[in-house]
């Protein structure tokens, strides 16, 4: 490897990390085309009505379980510490692009960090809640109140979801060269000087 890259994915977790991508991605158009009739063209990512009802369910276990893999992995490094909660206390900073008064990040800064433990709580209710609701294997053995419940809880994990993954999104294009880590696996010893100083302490190897 150049020496001015560092490694900061495999090839496995960026494996990982896309198939959970593409697969919220399928999960999201088909969702949405359920949610209400003005998004119903969207069913026509996965085939169409019926398919896309069969599928649905069925690419949300794909996605579960592969996000639960790379989050499991990941457990340890984003547990909030104090450094996190004073990043987040000085969100304006954060914003208003002053990287400078900020305390030092680790691999992963609070942004990141919070964006995990929505991302895997609304996972989590979204499998529960699908299992519920899962007509061909499982709505049967509970009450309409519980699937009642399930398809309410399951609305609003996906709304959460999905604007949690938009703001991830936008922080990635945000932050210049974040992209490339998810691309190529690796990023600039300059990027990870900048926005991630505890974490390059740690790895630099020169």
């Amino acid at each position: 490897m150049a020496n001015n890259l560092i490694r900061r994915y495999s090839d496995g977790e960026r494996w990982n990390h896309w198939i959970t991508a593409i697969t919220f991605i399928l999960l999201a158009c088909s969702g949405l085309a359920f949610f209400h009739p003005s998004f119903w063209f969207l069913s026509g990512v996965l085939g169409g009505g019926e398919l896309s009802r069969f599928l649905h369910p069925i690419i949300g276990v794909v996605m579960f379980v592969s996000f639960m893999i790379f989050a499991l992995k990941k457990f340890s490094e984003n547990l909030i510490n104090q450094t996190d909660k004073q990043w987040l206390s000085q969100i304006g900073d954060v914003i208003n692009n002053r990287d400078e008064r900020l305390p030092e990040a680790g691999k992963y800064n609070a942004g990141q960090k919070a964006a995990y433990w929505v991302m895997l709580i609304s996972m989590i209710l979204l499998m529960g809640s699908g299992i519920v609701m899962w007509h061909e294997f499982f709505s049967h053995l509970f009450s309409i109140a519980v699937v009642r419940a399930a398809i309410f809880v399951h609305a609003i994990s996906s709304v959460v979801l999905i604007l949690t993954i938009i703001v991830h999104v936008y922080a990635a294009l945000w932050v210049k060269g974040s992209m490339q880590a998810m691309l190529s696996g690796v990023v600039s010893r300059a990027w990870a000087k900048h926005h991630h100083p505890a974490w390059f302490r740690s790895v630099d190897k020169s």
